[in-house]
């Protein structure tokens, strides 16, 4: 983007700087317009080991950026071995007494065939992108230790947008754009108040153990195949996800449990944890999965998973406050698809909001409601289907019938990754232009 397009007459502020609200940001001032981040904690960081980003989300990140999709190869892995590059995981039975190295695979779910197809998924570690995409930030664009407070629509007064912030400053802005993830407080601003429905997100029962291991080690307990390569661990109620992460020399395993039990905080999402609560967890399953989480860190955490399913949003926009990401459409990670369907936002939003037919603040409501009128159905599908998802890895949707979970995978994955952005994107384009009256 060497050749900048004249500058936008409006500001834009970034509610939230975590993988959403930074690509946002990199995508916007690349496009000339400008925008700032606020951000609650005191710098730029990721929690949390790998994310995975799909074909169709790689395509939308090179329509945010160039440059992004460069720092995301740089720090992406893939399968190791050659003829499992197509495959996105082996599923196996994670119950199978037999050992790794000898274990056939009940199916693998495999991405496109041919010359110059994507790999189906790539994973990266989160910090590691984060730590990539930042450099790519114009200095003066962020604002660390801002915690959102309220927004006040002061159009009739200062002409802009007021965001207070709980340290008692004020910021000023055309727009605001909600990336505050799954504890949004822009959420609850858009759905009007935090005690309305899809204010919070809904516990899904689910929860999960994350852990890193050498992948010396993980070869020594697996064999080279299993562990090299992406699987999927089926169980009854619990599964485990494996796959490569910092260029081959780590796994990354994570590990989930369905549990009918409330989860026991309103406030954290993330509890301490032990080992051996994870072992006793996964007590059942076979020595496989076991020897994997017996490698694991003796203090763990435990992930609590929640979703918009109960609550979807009726709209991802209010006035000239709109949401991004997990703000909009929370969802469980069970497609490995949640980071890819916010840069797919990302790329949407963008593009509109640097079209030639937005001439000032007037135009930023229809750019909003172009977007959530070709975003919203098919972000509310992942939330949904990804819940199922799990019920499918853990034999309560479908029961152990083989081949329909294989095609039921292997068609959900192919909807996700098929995704065409620049269709989404022109369609996106033409509604935006009949809501302003603009000439197609």
């Amino acid at each position: 983007m060497t050749n900048p397009p004249p500058q936008k007459p409006f500001d834009l502020a970034i509610i939230g700087g975590g993988i959403t609200g930074v690509i946002l940001a990199i995508a916007l001032t690349g496009r000339n317009i400008r925008c700032t981040v606020y951000e609650q904690a005191g710098a730029f960081g990721e929690i949390g080991a790998g994310v995975g980003v799909h074909p169709g989300a790689a395509r939308a990140l090179g329509h945010c950026d160039p440059r992004l999709l460069d720092a995301l190869e740089r720090v992406s892995t893939f399968n190791a071995w050659p003829d499992k590059r197509r495959t996105w995981f082996d599923v196996l039975d994670g119950t199978a007494g037999t050992p790794a190295p000898e274990l056939d695979a009940l199916f693998a779910v495999v991405g496109e065939e041919g010359e110059g197809a994507a790999p189906p998924a790539r994973a990266a570690h989160r910090a590691r992108f984060m730590d990539g995409m930042v450099g790519l930030l114009p200095d003066g664009v962020a604002r660390f230790g801002k915690r959102l407070r309220d927004v006040v629509d002061d159009r009739e007064g200062s002409g802009k947008m007021l965001i207070r912030f709980l340290d008692g400053s004020v910021a000023e802005a055309d727009a605001v754009l909600g990336c505050d993830g799954v504890k949004s407080r822009t959420r609850e601003i858009v759905v009007g108040g935090e005690d309305k429905p899809g204010a919070k997100c809904g516990y899904s029962y689910k929860y999960a153990y994350r852990g890193l291991i050498p992948m010396k080690d993980a070869v020594e307990a697996l064999g080279s195949e299993k562990a090299e390569n992406c699987a999927l661990w089926m169980g009854q109620d619990r599964h485990v996800l494996t796959f490569p992460v910092n260029h081959g020399a780590t796994l990354n395993m994570v590990a989930f449990v369905t549990d009918k039990k409330e989860w026991p905080s309103d406030v954290n999402l993330t509890l301490p944890a032990t080992r051996e609560e994870a072992l006793a967890d996964f007590e059942g399953f076979g020595p496989n999965v076991m020897k994997l989480i017996g490698m694991t860190e003796e203090k763990q955490d435990r992930w609590g998973l929640f979703d918009l399913v109960d609550n979807p949003l009726s709209t991802f926009y209010k006035g000239r406050v709109c949401l991004v990401g997990d703000s909009a459409h929370a969802s469980t990670p069970h497609h490995g698809a949640g980071a890819g369907f916010c840069i797919e936002d990302v790329a949407v939003l963008a593009s509109l909001l640097a079209d030639d037919a937005v001439k000032g603040p007037d135009d930023l409501e229809a750019v909003f409601a172009a977007y959530d009128a070709i975003r919203r159905e098919r972000d509310q599908w992942l939330v949904r289907s990804s819940r199922r998802a799990a019920d499918v890895y853990e034999w309560r949707e479908l029961g152990r019938d083989f081949d329909a979970i294989h095609k039921d995978m292997q068609e959900r994955q192919e909807y996700i990754w098929g995704v065409d952005m620049e269709k989404q994107i022109e369609e996106a384009r033409q509604d935006l232009r009949k809501r302003l009256g603009v000439d197609l």
